[in-house]
């Protein structure tokens, strides 16, 4: 496997070192839900809220109208010792209605009752079309001030440093649905520039399924759940989506990404993001580039392999968002590097021959390298979920000067959608008078009125020219700061429905992706087409999709149809002849292990201090190390107390990036069917070794993780029938040494060599 160069610059080096100071002040052992100890008795002195945890912060203070009100966060959060009522009255009763007697009617004077039971009924808002399942944190863009030359945006120049607000998300799952399904993956940023809030809504996957927004209803409506059933939920293995792909070949590239392992990433923070569409830059002097926005993560590109993917939504359906959050909290904080492809901004709005307009065409960064700009950190944790996540609204006609728009018809459609859709979800036209979409500049917008405004205007002439407010509001020009739409030619010609004939081609980058995914790869394509399509119930929908794959690649389709039992048909023409692209493959990287999960195996009693030893040592890579014993509370509780984090019940291999085995328990006291079905194994019973150790190891196994032993650890190795010579497989007399062999497998993510492809 060749070598690739970790993409991040070494302008990003000395944030990355101040990051790491700053992780070992972190949480230990992140997860903690409160501040404080929780006391076994209800406490009943009197005090006002506790504090958020370390960990967290609110949206920056800022008045409806963008003015900074230099207040503390806790001047906007609830106060005071005492339950109230909305309107501050104190109650001296909440477990009861008022009622006529102990046993009587309830009392329509109940205020409390009806100002409590309304506000509930209305805490919902409704969720999102697309993209309702999301989780976010708080950060801050620094620029290398290496755009400098191609835009005049303020928060791009060198050293400037802008707070941001980050949403991941799925695309199809309601609210409800586990985060590891097969999805495209949201990632929008929010910068607090001092222009004004710039938007960058995109995806972990450069393309998309359509090249007209026109379309958009059309591919959401075939994702979704079929409606008669509501089902499936979260997932395009059904009917109505291949039935829409494989006629609408346009979508088979998006497709093609999702079916690789880029449809199920590890971890919000080993995502790539994209901003898909080609936008135009503005210099200062007024030249305009055309660009495409490209996110790269500090800790690489990976993803889960599909088994462990379907464990994790049964096990921890909250996973992705459950390592965002304890990841910063335990002080491994997230980044990502801001980097742009530049073009000419030529007539045609070709580069390569590739057109810049389609949204379904990638640029290979072979032809046009990634040129960084900046450096994203994120640092705190949302205060409040539905204040601050679930009511942040994303737009990308949110744009500051520098920033322009280009005629991609995907695009020109999402500047109406999104806010038509805010306004709707958030109840009327003031969203961005919420906290955490108020813009941190001054407003005079003239807008006035609507559901939910929470700005107390002043003047009497909303309007412009006036004079009665002393003809202010002003209107500013390039000098000053204007956003001024690049004055771009539009084709002259005739009003249609029709789409450049350079949007004709959909098979020619498909088959260059698959041409550059190793053999591995390819092979979890195969599974995902096999799957995905074997769940579908009509054989014409199959063919039809047989046929696609027939034009992308011989191979992919015949073991796919292998697989479903269908003969292999004959493409309508020969597949392009295309070169790979190597940076689109995941594989083949070393990276840092910052803020990976060790599950470190002990038995409770023996080889306690090797546990500490590598427990510390762990730590000290800036990994986060979980115990897991037999049984929970503290180990050795009379010497130096080790704290248990899992127990044999509560652990899967799907938590742990790497597993270190320093004992090899029994059977534990509550390793039984009746109680655990994981531990109904009895030839492992027999055996004398914990019935769940031994799946978690060979699951681990399975899914190409690190795993590494010592004393009497290696044990359970041997129970597993796992040879010790395996790729991943670490045996040895010392801890530490064990340790540092998983960590450097740890870089590379997996384990590759044990998985054998067939292509």
């Amino acid at each position: 496997m060749s070598e690739k160069k970790n993409p991040v610059s070494a302008a990003a080096e000395k944030a990355v070192e101040k990051v790491r100071g700053a992780m070992r002040s972190g949480n230990e052992i992140p997860g903690a839900p409160g501040p404080e100890a929780v006391p076994v008795e209800e406490p009943t002195q009197p005090h006002g809220p506790l504090p958020p945890k370390a960990d967290q912060h609110g949206p920056q203070t800022y008045s409806p109208t963008g003015q900074p009100t230099g207040a503390p966060q806790e001047n906007v959060a609830q106060e005071g010792a005492y339950l109230t009522t909305a309107q501050g009255a104190r109650l001296y009763e909440t477990d009861h209605s008022l009622k006529a007697g102990p046993r009587g009617p309830v009392l329509l004077q109940d205020h409390h009752l009806r100002e409590k039971i309304t506000h509930f009924d209305h805490e919902r808002i409704p969720e999102r079309v697309v993209h309702a399942r999301g989780a976010a944190a708080h950060g801050v863009f620094r620029a290398y001030g290496s755009a400098a030359g191609i835009t005049r945006a303020g928060f791009l120049a060198e050293g400037v440093e802008t707070p941001v607000y980050v949403r991941f998300s799925t695309v199809l799952g309601s609210r409800g649905s586990a985060d590891t399904v097969r999805d495209t993956r949201g990632f929008a940023t929010k910068f607090y520039t001092q222009e004004g809030v710039f938007d960058l809504v995109g995806n972990n996957i450069p393309v998309f399924f359509i090249q007209d927004a026109v379309k958009f209803p059309d591919i959401i409506h075939a994702g979704k759940p079929h409606p008669d059933r509501e089902i499936p939920q979260a997932q395009s293995a059904h009917d109505t989506f291949w039935d829409f792909v494989t006629l609408h070949t346009e979508a088979t590239h998006h497709t093609l990404w999702n079916m690789s392992d880029r449809g199920i990433p590890r971890s919000y923070r080993m995502m790539e993001g994209f901003g898909v569409h080609t936008f135009r830059l503005v210099n200062a002097e007024g030249a305009t580039t055309l660009v495409k926005f490209h996110w790269k993560p500090r800790l690489g590109v990976h993803s889960q392999v599909w088994e462990e993917a379907q464990i994790t939504a049964g096990m921890d359906p909250d996973f992705h968002r459950r390592d965002l959050a304890d990841a910063i909290e335990a002080g491994a904080f997230p980044q990502w590097e801001l980097g742009v492809q530049v073009f000419p901004d030529s007539e045609d709005e070709m580069f390569e021959g590739i057109d810049l307009l389609d949204p379904t065409k990638i640029v290979p960064e072979e032809l046009a390298p990634v040129r960084p700009v900046g450096l994203m950190t994120l640092d705190a944790n949302p205060s409040n979920y539905f204040a601050e996540t679930e009511q942040v609204a994303f737009h990308p006609g949110h744009l500051v000067p520098g920033i322009d728009v280009t005629n991609d018809p995907l695009l020109q459609g999402r500047l109406f959608s999104y806010l038509d859709t805010q306004i709707s979800r958030l109840g009327g036209p003031n969203f961005a008078q919420l906290p955490i979409n108020r813009t941190h500049v001054p407003v005079n917008d003239m807008l006035r009125d609507g559901m939910h405004q929470t700005a107390v205007h002043r003047g009497v002439a909303p309007y412009r020219p006036n004079s009665l407010d002393g003809g202010c509001p002003f209107l500013a020009g390039a000098d000053t700061g204007a956003y001024i739409e690049v004055p771009a030619q539009v084709p002259a010609s005739r009003k249609v429905r029709d789409a450049p004939a350079t949007f004709a081609d959909h098979f020619s980058q498909p088959r260059q992706f698959w041409l550059s995914m190793t053999p591995t790869e390819r092979e979890h394509i195969v599974a995902a087409y096999t799957f995905e399509l074997g769940k579908c119930w009509n054989e014409g929908i199959k063919k039809r999709a047989l046929n696609v794959l027939a034009h992308i690649d011989p191979q992919l389709c015949s073991q796919v149809a292998a697989g479903l039992g269908l003969p292999v048909p004959e493409p309508s023409a020969p597949p392009a002849v295309v070169e790979p692209s190597p940076a689109l493959s995941q594989l083949g990287e070393e990276w840092p292990v910052d803020g990976r999960i060790v599950g470190i195996v002990t038995d409770g009693v023996s080889g306690l201090e090797g546990v500490r030893t590598v427990r510390r040592a762990v730590l000290d890579a800036g990994m986060v190390p979980l115990v897991i014993a037999p049984a929970g509370g503290t180990l050795d509780a009379d010497g130096d107390p080790l704290t248990v984090q899992r127990t044999f019940t509560t652990a899967r291999s799907i938590e742990f990036d790497a597993l270190l085995l320093a004992g090899t328990p029994a059977p534990a006291a509550d390793g039984y069917g009746a109680r655990d079905a994981k531990a109904d194994d009895g030839a492992a019973r027999a055996s004398g070794v914990e019935p769940r150790l031994l799946l978690m190891v060979t699951e681990a196994f399975r899914h190409g993780k690190a795993i590494g032993a010592w004393g009497r650890g290696a044990a359970a190795l041997d129970a597993a029938g796992l040879p010790a010579d395996a790729a991943g497989v670490v045996s040895g007399e010392e801890p530490e040494a064990v340790l540092r062999t998983v960590t450097g497998l740890l870089g590379g993510h997996r384990a590759w060599e044990r998985f054998t492809p067939a292509l």
